[in-house]
């Protein structure tokens, strides 16, 4: 039996002579994970958990156990919770390189092997027994400051060097033929995460088709900087996604080199909520943003309810921030339109699949 999650998104686009009149997003299909875990025991859930969820499977497998330990009460230790850390932000910068290579330099040879080489670099990095020290670590940190140095990423604030592929692909993204409305942005973070765990263990449909009182928050690397500058208002096309998912790399990758430190990591990294007797939830910032887990233990402490709702669930949602972004967008003409309009749906997550399609309707 599969139980890996369909990541496949369809998404169609309705055009009135030059601007977007509507946007129809279909859903990912969901397993019945709920049905599926029941009067299980959770130990025994941890290796199928991949399985179910191939993208950020680390973050998944860290919001599960948090969700857990607090549904029995159990605290961790400052050591787990910094190799838990770690793991999320190791996960974190592996899955942005990928996005690059993937939305970005498939057929470029030799920012492809600069990408390969900052992976493996982090993986040595990860897989260090010392954060502080030894030969490995140090060997690690050379090879991917020498990597980011190959694709142009020589500043912690993450501006490509000028006249390399990565600067050049900022500059042809920022040119493209697509004009947003100028809207008001919201962002999901862990101020809001009460409010999604309520609904989440209340609303059985909210997994499916969240919102906050109306509010459907953008979450991934893009909202995170506009949280960090504290911006709401603002350019939100491909090239500025780009840019800072380009720019966090460079933070997660410091991060890292100064020590994978617990008090140095990001705020609400990791979180997690006890509910009641038997019952807890977690949430976690992984590459395309923040990730929920709620759990409900039986007397025999075995599964008993489990719920999820992963970041694409916002930002691909039907009244979502990519809608939203899209909507009264005025393009130019035939091929250029309909390709910045797939540079912009690509730039919300570069790894989860999707079909576009066009459609010319009457006047808007």
């Amino acid at each position: 039996m599969s139980l890996a999650i369909r990541n496949q998104i369809d998404v169609t686009v309705s055009v009135a002579r030059d601007a977007i009149a509507a946007v129809e997003i279909l859903p990912r299909a969901r397993p019945p994970l709920g049905r599926l875990f029941a009067g299980k025991p959770p130990a025994s859930l941890l290796n199928v958990l991949p399985r179910i969820f191939s993208l950020c499977a680390a973050a998944h497998q860290v919001a599960f156990l948090s969700a857990i330990e607090a549904a029995r009460g159990e605290g961790i230790s400052l050591a787990t919770r910094q190799h838990r850390i770690a793991m999320v932000v190791g996960e974190r910068l592996t899955e942005l390189l990928r996005g690059l290579f993937v939305g970005h330099f498939p057929l470029d040879a030799t920012s492809a092997a600069a990408i390969r080489a900052l992976m493996q670099g982090v993986s040595a990095l990860l897989s260090s027994a010392e954060p502080s020290c030894g030969q490995v670590r140090r060997e690690a940190i050379a090879r991917v400051a020498i990597a980011l140095a190959a694709l142009g990423i020589t500043n912690e604030d993450g501006a490509p060097r000028l006249g390399t592929p990565l600067a050049l692909r900022v500059v042809a993204l920022e040119e493209d033929a697509l004009n947003p409305t100028p809207m008001q942005h919201s962002f999901l973070s862990v101020a809001d995460d009460r409010d999604v765990i309520e609904r989440l263990v209340d609303d059985a449909g909210f997994c499916r088709c969240p919102d906050l009182e109306g509010r459907i928050p953008e979450t991934g690397a893009w909202a995170r900087q506009m949280m960090r500058d504290q911006i709401t208002l603002g350019r939100s096309g491909p090239a500025e996604r780009l840019k800072a998912r380009i720019a966090e790399i460079a933070r997660l990758h410091a991060w890292l080199r100064l020590g994978a430190r617990v008090e140095t990591a990001e705020h609400g990294i990791v979180e997690s909520y006890r509910l009641g007797p038997g019952r807890g939830a977690a949430a976690v910032e992984c590459a395309r943003g923040r990730l929920y887990h709620a759990v409900e233990l039986d007397r025999q402490r075995q599964m008993s309810r489990f719920e999820v709702i992963a970041p694409t669930e916002w930002n691909f949602h039907a009244r979502g921030p990519l809608v939203r972004s899209l909507q009264g967008a005025v393009l130019a003409a035939k091929p250029r339109g309909q390709r910045a309009v797939r540079a912009m749906v690509a730039s919300f997550d570069p790894c989860v699949g999707f079909t576009l399609n066009f459609r010319e309707i009457g006047d808007a």
